[in-house]
């Protein structure tokens, strides 16, 4: 599915950068005919086509996913591994030092959800779909920080902190990070 995607990607840059770079210029310098040549009427093709392509790929993967419960996002984190945003513990003491663990995510809203918010941005309020997306994002990450400590043998994750930027449009990066440690008994 990926390999399809990325086919469908190609086409649409490919198409779009001929339509605005080539066929652009000749339209407006060379053209007398308002029938475009059959090079653009492909690069058009390929431009709506690769973006129809991607976009039935996505939905399909989507669709996958949540039919056969392939990429669950977990509500509730492992709660053997103590999870602290200090670095002391009091009562217990850190025996073992095992390093860095994190969890990281890019998640992103669906265009409806991203116009409702848009609305809400003009009328005010919370922006509920952005509430949920970053709710979403930071379980995803955390229980992703979690897993590496387990596999690590940690009982806890201390000075845990959270990171997140914006990557394009609606779409947001969430980093998890924090020191796995072992405890005494």
């Amino acid at each position: 599915m990926k390999i399809i995607r990325h086919i469908g990607s190609l086409a649409f840059v490919l198409g779009l950068f001929t339509a605005i770079f080539a066929g652009m210029p000749w339209y407006m310098i060379v053209a007398t005919d308002p029938v475009l040549p059959w090079w653009l009427r492909i690069a058009v093709f390929c431009l709506l086509g690769g973006i129809l392509v991607v976009l039935l790929t996505v939905a399909l993967e989507q669709r996958k996913n949540k039919t056969t419960g392939e990429e669950p996002l977990p509500t509730e984190p492992d709660r053997r591994v103590l999870l602290l945003n200090s670095t002391a513990l009091p009562g217990r003491e850190i025996t073992q030092i095992l390093g860095l663990v994190q969890g990281h995510t890019v998640f992103a809203i669906w265009l409806g959800k991203d116009l409702s918010a848009l609305v809400r941005l003009i009328l005010g309020g919370e922006l509920t779909e952005y509430t949920e997306m970053m709710g979403r994002a930071r379980a995803a990450a955390t229980n992703r920080m979690i897993a590496q400590a387990t596999e690590m043998g940690a009982d806890a994750i201390i000075n845990i902190r959270y990171m997140t930027t914006s990557v394009v449009g609606s779409a947001a990066e969430l980093l998890a990070y924090g020191t796995a440690v072992k405890l005494s008994e």
